[in-house]
């Protein structure tokens, strides 16, 4: 096997001090703009939980007036941070984008108003380093005592998700299309370990958001990341039916004590039928 990877080894771990750079050259710009209210990192910064390859997730509150010239320039400003390689942008309209560095950081930076900040499950784990006004501290400490648990409508649509690129797993496979099978059966693995987050009180990521469920981050238990590492399949019908069935035995256990945490009757008729026609 080549170990061409290697050869970044030295450059790796000096990532920390190129995110430490960055950081300061984004303060020195954004802290001197009256018209930026407010800047708060999220993700690992916020939780204090950075590694080396950790991204810089950056929230930029402005004035409501400032608003629209920032998502004009959205792919101007972190010129004034670094030497930008590329973006990793939705759209002109959407406010936010992605910029990857030639330090081989990137900034995720997402523009909000005032208005747009509430308290949330998202926002217990934030670093403030500008505030004028003391919203985002106000709304820090309401954040904090929120605690997240799932609905019966939360529980529901994550059944059906499951449910459904569970049958269309199986079609894909008997058509031979294994890539599509393969991303159908990755996405059954994500909404089980979202299912185990959801029945210990823990906010699940969104569908096909797999950071920190695996790794040293990883709010599972040991057999939880046995069971999903176990769950690895290939360009193989035999494999890929084979993960399919360990995958729908252990949905069927969360199911249950997803829907009895929420009060609600399991269908073990109903969900029974769903899976054994495509079994």
């Amino acid at each position: 096997m080549s170990m061409d990877y290697l050869k970044h080894k030295d450059r790796d771990l000096e990532l920390p001090a190129y995110q430490k750079i960055l950081k300061d050259s984004i303060e020195q710009d954004l802290l001197k703009d009256d018209r930026v209210l407010g800047l708060f990192y999220g993700g690992s910064i916020g939780s204090e939980s950075t590694d080396l390859y950790s991204d810089i997730d950056l929230r930029v509150v402005v004035s409501p007036e400032y608003f629209e010239e920032c998502i004009s320039n959205k792919k101007v400003r972190p010129q004034n941070w670094g030497h930008v390689l590329f973006y990793e942008d939705p759209g002109p309209s959407v406010p936010y984008t992605i910029a990857h560095f030639d330090c081989f950081v990137k900034v995720d930076v997402f523009y909000f108003t005032p208005e747009q900040i509430k308290p949330s499950i998202w926002l217990k784990d934030i670093h403030i380093v500008k505030d004028l006004k003391g919203d985002l501290t106000e709304v820090l400490n309401e954040s904090i005592n929120l605690v997240y648990k799932p609905t019966k409508e939360d529980v529901e649509s994550w059944r059906n998700k499951f449910l459904a690129h569970f049958h269309e797993s199986y079609r894909r496979v008997m058509r031979g299309e294994y890539y599509y099978a393969l991303n159908c059966v990755d996405s059954m693995r994500h909404m089980i370990v979202s299912g185990w987050y959801m029945k210990q009180g823990v906010q699940p990521n969104t569908l096909g958001d797999w950071a920190k469920y695996e790794g040293e981050r990883s709010e599972l238990d040991s057999w939880q990341q046995s069971l999903l590492e176990g769950w690895e399949c290939g360009r193989s019908k035999k494999e890929i039916m084979t993960v399919r069935r360990s995958l729908a035995e252990e949905f069927k256990v969360v199911h249950r004590a997803l829907f009895d945490q929420v009060g609600v009757i399991e269908e073990s008729e109903l969900i029974d039928q769903a899976i054994n026609i495509a079994i």
